[in-house]
Formats: structure tokens, C-alpha cells, sequence
């Protein structure tokens, strides 16, 4: 039953498997594994060094911002993602409908602006490996087009 923004009733006992097969769980969970995807490709292999030069750059057209934003909208992705995980959890427990309502257009606007945002890194992470030149990155190519298949896939997933 509906009940008030989406909460049956509050102070009912908690259900891991129901819980686990609602929608925005389902939703909050595959995006956060897309965005630790997309962060682990950037640590792991995002900056790389030639042999004659000890010094790392960014994979992505030797341009530090698209390696920083990369990483940066992953880890505050993945942290969202169990901050509003845990406030999924709790959200049954909370009987007053003000601050359920807050909740949910606290839920709705942020997974907006972070829709927006991983647009915004998707397009920009593109543009610098379409400036990328073939022979600088030999072997972490498939990391670098996993961090943008990723930030793709996470446009949907938010």
C-alpha cells in the first residue's frame, strides 16, 4: 500500500529480501557499483608515466581535471549512494511525513543533479580520449573506455 511518500506504515519490522527488491534499492545499488567502477579504472590506471619519464599524467589527453572529476563524482557517487542506502533503510522507521517528504525530494533532486553531473562527465571524459593520442596509452586503453562506458551507464542508473 501507498501510505505517505511511499511508506506503508512506520514502525514496521524490517524485511531484507522485500527490501532488497524495491526499485530505488535495486537502482541505488547497481549505481553504486557503476561509480566504483569508474573511480577503481581512474586510481588504477587514470595516470600512467612513459619509461623515459618517471613523472604520471592523465591518461586522458594528459589533462589532470578529466582524471580528477572522473574520480571525484565516483567517490562522492559511491558515497551518496550509501548515504541514501542507509536512509532507504531507516526511511520506514520515520513517522512523521514533513521529514519523509523532505527525504524523498532530497532523494529526487540530488539523483537530478548527480544524472546532470555524470552527463557532464561522460561528455567530458569522451572529448579528452577522442584528443588522446593511441601510442601514449598502451595498455590502460580499456580502463580509460570503461571509466566512460561507466559514467554512460550511470546517467541511466541515477
Amino acid at each position: 500500500g501507498g501510505g505517505a511518500y511511499g511508506a506503508a506504515k512506520a514502525g514496521g519490522a524490517f524485511d531484507l529480501v522485500r527490501f532488497v527488491q524495491q526499485p530505488q534499492v535495486l537502482a541505488r545499488i547497481v549505481s553504486a557499483i557503476f561509480a566504483l567502477i569508474v573511480f577503481a579504472c581512474l586510481v588504477g590506471d587514470g595516470y600512467i608515466s612513459k619509461p623515459e619519464n618517471p613523472e604520471l599524467f592523465c591518461v586522458f589527453n594528459h589533462n589532470e581535471d578529466a582524471c580528477r572529476y572522473g574520480i571525484g563524482i565516483g567517490v562522492l557517487a559511491f558515497l551518496a549512494c550509501v548515504f541514501f542506502f542507509m536512509v532507504d533503510i531507516y526511511f520506514p522507521q520515520i513517522s512523521n511525513t514533513t521529514d519523509r517528504k523532505y527525504l524523498v525530494l532530497a532523494d529526487v533532486g540530488f539523483s537530478g543533479f548527480w544524472t546532470f553531473l555524470w552527463f557532464i562527465g561522460f561528455c567530458f571524459l569522451t572529448n579528452q580520449w577522442s584528443w588522446t593520442q593511441a601510442e601514449e596509452v598502451y595498455i590502460v586503453a580499456d580502463s580509460a573506455r570503461a571509466a566512460i562506458t561507466f559514467s554512460f551507464f550511470s546517467i541511466f542508473s541515477w
